[in-house]
């Protein structure tokens, strides 16, 4: 049977799914950020400030898409070197633009730089002190009275957080989590997380991953330290409308890619499962590389001085697979894991 894992009839939106604004500790404001990612060809942003759900539908357009979120975190005691603990933290993005809930909402949180003026804004559930508590018990509540709240939960950053296998193995039932956070990358971080999602899809999780900015702007926006546009998701999708968008999240209908200010990253064109092999078609690229829960993965080069631009794999014995694609400049495009028990095999 033939299942369109990535539909070329659709139109593709690039989104940053995760930025921080002047409302909380960005150095732009959200229209700032509207007009300049327009700039580079983005169609939307999910503006996630730290501790603080704001409604951003006034910069909808007939060209923009906002989509309404915020990111919490919870980590360990404060310590005397901070810089040492270990923290958590989650994107909420709202699935429904109606949706104003803040969920685990706490008004003694932490806030940063201009968060606390909004915090008399928020709705929530239950009482407004909800207490987070750094664990896997802990963090899957959270991420369950998300996901139960109408949210897109994402788990974010692992390597900046410090966490690594015996802490995110435990975490269970968030829709995605971050393959790529650019702006951790781009200050010297190795978060590029092909690893952790790979642990965390063999430890039962069928989660699917993305790219983001996680974008501060702090720096010009033509400065090799700028933190904007290298992290990204590109959503297929009818029509860049708020339901058909987070519909096409849910569904999984979506790829992630890298690049930065001045170049950008590869393309997945299509990805095709028909008869127990998967086809792709990208932009030219150097390599496109398969992986999956067994030992025998596989890769297509492009010869010396050369691209490619398709491939195919066989992926009967395999339980999930992935691909990646890497182009001239090593920037690398991300599919979501495939499980094939729910393709039929």
């Amino acid at each position: 049977m033939k299942k369109i894992l990535i539909d070329e009839s659709l139109n593709f939106y690039k989104a940053n799914l995760h930025c921080h604004s002047t409302i909380s500790d960005g150095s732009k404001t959200v229209e700032e950020l509207k007009r300049d990612y327009l700039a580079h060809g983005y169609s939307i942003i999910a503006f996630t400030d730290h501790e603080i759900y704001v409604n951003h539908d006034d910069l909808t357009d007939e060209n923009f898409l906002a989509l309404n979120g915020y990111e919490l975190g919870v980590g360990e005691q404060e310590s005397r070197c901070r810089e040492s603990s270990k923290t958590c933290h989650l994107c909420y993005i709202a699935l429904d633009r109606e949706n104003d809930i803040s969920v685990c909402f706490s008004k003694d949180s932490h806030f940063c730089r201009n968060a606390e003026k909004y915090a008399e804004r928020q709705h929530y559930i239950g009482t407004p002190d909800y207490i987070r508590t750094y664990s896997a018990d802990g963090v899957n509540e959270m991420i369950r009275l998300g996901r139960e709240n109408g949210f897109f939960v994402t788990y974010n950053h692992p390597t900046w957080s410090l966490e690594s296998y015996p802490q995110y193995s435990g975490y269970h039932g968030m829709n995605a989590m971050e393959i790529n956070n650019f702006g951790c990358v781009i200050v010297g971080y190795d978060d590029d997380n092909g690893h952790c999602y790979e642990d965390m899809l063999n430890c039962g999780n069928r989660i699917f991953c993305i790219a983001t900015d996680d974008n501060h702007n702090r720096h010009p926006d033509s400065d090799p330290t700028c933190d904007s546009y290298g992290g990204y998701t590109v959503i297929g999708a009818p029509e860049l409308e708020y339901s058909q968008i987070t519909k096409a999240l849910e569904n999984g209908q979506f790829y992630s890619s890298t690049g930065n200010y001045k170049h950008t990253g590869p393309e997945i064109k299509s990805l095709v499962f028909e008869d127990g092999k998967v086809k792709i078609k990208t932009s030219d690229v150097r390599s496109i590389q398969i992986l999956h829960n067994i030992r025998s993965c596989d890769i297509v080069n492009a010869e010396r001085g050369k691209t490619v631009n398709e491939a195919e794999f066989d992926v009967k014995e395999a339980k999930w697979f992935r691909l990646v694609v890497t182009d001239t400049e090593g920037f690398k495009a991300y599919t979501n894991a495939y499980f094939t028990d729910e393709l039929g095999l």
